[in-house]
């Protein structure tokens, strides 16, 4: 019953995450400031605080080399011609698979193609998963 719970307040908390790298992305909105309001609305658990801003800052700190990824493994999509949301999913998922270190690959896929079904187009997930199961392939080690 506890590994369920951490499950969906991680994912709530992938969710959130992901709302606010939208909103700095799409307006240029400082993201501290978005996550204390979605903190506050959400009543987020001070864990999940943490694990929101890590996966945020992780993402920003990193973008460059995460979009160099992307690219690489999305060339008919330029990054700035991706949509906001699908690039951002993607982000958050290469940071955890690549960068963040403690979160399974295929978990952070899950994750993924999960964001994409709520908030993305309907070919959102394929294309998320497709991307995602090739970055998975190639850094197989």
């Amino acid at each position: 019953m506890g590994e369920a719970r951490v499950s969906t307040t991680r994912r709530k908390t992938r969710s959130i995450a992901l709302q606010v790298l939208y909103e700095a992305d799409a307006v240029g909105r400082e993201w501290p400031l978005v996550l204390e309001r979605r903190v506050e609305q959400e009543s987020l658990t001070p864990s999940a605080r943490v694990f929101a801003h890590n996966l945020i800052e992780g993402v920003l700190n990193n973008r460059t080399k995460i979009d160099t990824i992307i690219s690489d493994f999305a060339p008919s999509w330029p990054i700035t011609q991706m949509a906001i949301v699908d690039r951002n999913i993607l982000r958050m998922a290469i940071y955890e698979m690549i960068l963040g270190g403690d979160t399974p690959p295929k978990v952070a896929i899950n994750e993924a193609v999960e964001l994409a079904k709520v908030f993305g187009s309907d070919s959102s997930p394929r294309f998320v998963n497709g991307v995602l199961g090739s970055v998975m392939e190639t850094t197989k080690t």
